[in-house]
């Protein structure tokens, strides 16, 4: 049951994100006067609608995107283009054409979308990917400042009583040495405040000081119950692995883990939410924004991956998702039942999981392709450097962008997206990825 809910909530969370969407293109398209007959969220049979101030509200059966139907999004053609197939059948575009035009009315030819300015439509078009921006900001703001954001901390979780000769010895045998922390005196709950001297305010400068000080003695302060004491900790020298820069463990170019000696003392840090102050905010939205950047640049491999991992033998890339993953990814943040793992961390998981959807919302939606909104604003881009090379050659105004001749490559892209959206589905049933691992 909690796995449901956790979808259902995840659900609810990106219809809203889809209908800020929506409202970020509906607001100032009505304000620059654009008629705008229909608001959906969803497509498919309509189950609900309201007509207010001539714009049909509504909600459509299959939640997977919205639109707002603006009139006038192709200019009618220019004097001299051929507008019948050999055939004497209109050809596409110019259905296209007669359909983005027919519902404007004598008198209304200025409500229609293309005639905005440059900088109009830009402010529209951007609406949308701008709001998902900001719902990812605000979210990850609250997240940080509100709930925390989960890190390790100084605090010690747990204890190794030995030094086992077998690594993945589970309990220790008889003659295997005491490991440092414990021979220390090192308890769960140790607030580790110094280090040989060194202040640490975190488990990473916990770990430098460790590395730092070698093999020799040093002297620990820590908090335990309340009350400073100090112990004489000393290190050992023990076989770890190797760390990538992405946390990941190193491997070989035969794919054996990469090690090496280093001091080791044997206890582990407690993972807690961790409230961040305000300042911290715009580097975290900067690190989700460009991490997002890289996934969807290095998309088409990524694809290559999944496909190669669902058809064949290969590891499922963990990066790229589809909808039912992330509905896998919300019922496990939901039904996880772990030491510690309360309502404030499945809040925060769940909160990041929607950070990241309206942060790939927002990104995905600048490619300049149509029919996504990057490919309107690339198409707003080119009239207003077409109208300005003009303007300095004192040339005649050569008007909108004829964006409707596009309309080939928009149907492949569109194609395209489809193949995408039933990889990833089929992908997340056969080789789905697990937040477990």
């Amino acid at each position: 049951m909690d796995f449901v809910v956790g979808v259902l909530i995840v659900v609810v969370g990106l219809l809203l994100s889809i209908a800020l969407h929506e409202i970020g293109h509906l607001v100032p398209a009505k304000k620059f006067g654009v008629k705008t007959p229909q608001y959906m969220v969803g497509f498919g049979r309509t189950l609900w609608s309201r007509t207010v101030n001539g714009t049909e509200y509504g909600v459509k059966a299959l939640p997977l995107g919205g639109y707002v139907r603006m009139v006038g999004m192709y200019p009618p053609a220019r004097a001299g283009t051929p507008r019948r197939r050999r055939n004497g059948r209109a050809s596409m575009v110019e259905e296209a054409r007669a359909a983005a035009l027919e519902e404007i009315r004598p008198g209304e030819e200025h409500r229609a979308f293309y005639r905005l300015s440059v900088p109009k439509k830009l402010v529209v078009m951007l609406g949308g990917p701008l709001m998902n921006f900001l719902i990812s900001a605000v979210l990850l703001g609250v997240l940080a400042v509100g709930l925390g954001v989960g890190q390790y901390t100084t605090t010690v979780s747990s204890v190794q009583q030995c030094l086992p000769a077998d690594p993945d010895a589970t309990e220790c045998a008889a003659g295997d040495p005491v490991a440092p922390g414990a021979q220390a005196g090192l308890q769960p709950g140790d607030e580790i405040v110094a280090w040989a001297g060194t202040p640490v305010r975190s488990w990473e400068e916990v770990t430098a000081a460790i590395a730092a000080g070698g093999t020799g003695p040093a002297d620990v302060e820590v908090v335990r119950d309340g009350e400073d004491t100090t112990v004489a900790v000393t290190p050992v020298l023990r076989e770890r692995p190797v760390l990538a820069e992405d946390g990941s463990v190193a491997v070989d170019a035969e794919g054996q883990e990469v090690t090496e000696q280093r001091p080791y003392v044997g206890i582990g840090p407690t993972f807690e939410l961790v409230r961040q102050p305000v300042t911290e905010v715009p580097g975290m939205v900067w690190n989700v924004f460009t991490g997002t950047v890289e996934v969807v640049v290095t998309l088409p491999q990524r694809l290559v991956d999944v496909a190669e991992a669902a058809f064949g033998t290969q590891e499922r890339d963990p990066g790229v998702v589809g909808l039912i993953g992330v509905g896998r990814f919300a019922g496990e943040i939901a039904s996880l039942d772990g030491h510690g793992y309360g309502v404030a961390e499945r809040s925060a998981d769940m909160m990041s999981l929607l950070v990241s959807l309206n942060m790939a919302l927002f990104v995905f939606n600048l490619i300049p392709l149509l029919p996504l909104d990057g490919g309107h604003i690339a198409g707003a881009l080119w009239e207003g450097a077409r109208r300005r090379i003009a303007r300095w050659r004192d040339a005649p105004d050569p008007g909108p962008v004829d964006t409707a001749r596009l309309l080939p490559a928009t149907y492949a892209v569109v194609a395209l997206m489809l193949g995408m959206s039933v990889l990833l589905a089929y992908a997340d049933i056969v080789r789905p990825v697990s937040l477990a691992g």
